[in-house]
């Protein structure tokens, strides 16, 4: 990477950094795109050059954040002894709700401004840092684990995010209607369901 390229990531790292800190400690409603660049010591012309508004920034913020969580949660995942496809997406569930529990934060963050498009993203596409994409260790994961197959993956990973987003949000954060502990077993059992209605046989037909 060049000088240039190299300032200019150092920029973009910068207003990420910058509007991840604000938008944790103040909100996204509070934040202006002023304070995301006076935090970060950047003009504000250069906070255009990458994201049109602060919804762009948050946006993608959350899919990096999302994506790096599923993403360190596989890296768990290989180093644990797990046979089936269902106990390995139970497994990464379970990490990435392990993080999100001990970071309320993050928790609330994430949760409040995940929508599908939004998640899609996190799945779907990667930093420069990373190897694979969260979707395509996903699909790698299946491939390794017949005779198991998903008829669409995008929509399992839909309904256990909605599902585990939702949960987790109301019961780590408000306690409601029960504790997370009280919850967990069925919650995890729910998963189960939706990954057990959507897989067939390898050998099924479509």
């Amino acid at each position: 990477m060049g000088k240039v390229e190299e300032n200019k990531q150092q920029k973009l790292n910068a207003l990420f950094a910058s509007a991840y800190d604000l938008f944790l400690k103040q909100g996204i409603t509070k934040t202006s795109i002023m304070d995301i660049v006076q935090n970060a010591g950047v003009a504000k012309g250069t906070f255009y050059l990458y994201f049109k508004d602060k919804y762009d920034i948050r946006d993608r913020l959350i899919a990096r954040t999302a994506g790096r969580l599923f993403l360190a949660a596989h890296k768990e995942l290989e180093k644990a002894d797990i046979p089936s496809f269902e106990d390995k997406i139970i497994f990464i569930v379970d990490y990435v709700i392990g993080k999100l529990e001990n970071n309320k934060p993050i928790l609330r963050f994430i949760s409040k401004n995940l929508s599908w498009g939004v998640f899609r993203q996190a799945i779907t596409k990667n930093d420069e840092d990373e190897e694979l994409s969260s979707i395509d260790y996903f699909r790698l994961l299946i491939q390794e684990n017949a005779p198991v197959r998903v008829r669409n993956p995008e929509v399992m990973i839909f309904l256990i995010a909605e599902l585990a987003s939702a949960s987790c949000y109301s019961t780590i954060l408000e306690n409601e209607p029960v504790s997370f502990e009280e919850l967990k077993p069925e919650l995890y059992e729910a998963i189960r369901a939706i990954i057990r209605s959507s897989t067939l046989p390898l050998s099924s037909e479509p």
